[in-house]
């Protein structure tokens, strides 16, 4: 139908990484386990197969392991801004993008899984 848009999602489900991330001391020196999700939607119409005509998730998990390895900020909502600016920026027909970020094996004392944030632009 002319005049509609064509809109999907993209989604990387549990990316694993190891970074040196955190406010405290031990967590920039030994690191710990991130997980990471990234949802984008896209504004394009593949047509034709041919890879030009949408947007590439496979530069996404390469961009994201980037910024994981080279980042050394105290913050995981810090990360998320990092990693949803950068990937946003990637093709304009990027839209809205959510990062959720969990943290495995946190220096609390607690019984938990992990500590999550979820954020979106």
């Amino acid at each position: 139908m002319k005049g509609m848009r064509f809109m999907y999602t993209i989604k990387l489900n549990n990316m694993q990484f190891h970074a040196h991330i955190g406010v405290l001391p031990e967590e920039k020196v030994v690191g710990q386990a991130l997980q990471i999700d990234l949802v984008t939607e896209i504004d394009a119409e593949p047509k034709d197969d041919q890879l030009s005509t949408t947007v590439s998730y496979g530069d996404f998990y390469q961009h994201v392991q980037q910024i994981v390895t080279n980042s050394r900020v105290n913050l995981i909502e810090t990360l998320a801004q990092s990693i949803i600016s950068t990937i946003k920026s990637l093709d304009n027909r990027i839209g809205k993008t959510t990062v959720k970020i969990r943290k495995v094996g946190l220096p609390i004392d607690g019984i938990m899984d992990n500590v999550e944030i979820e954020m979106e632009r």
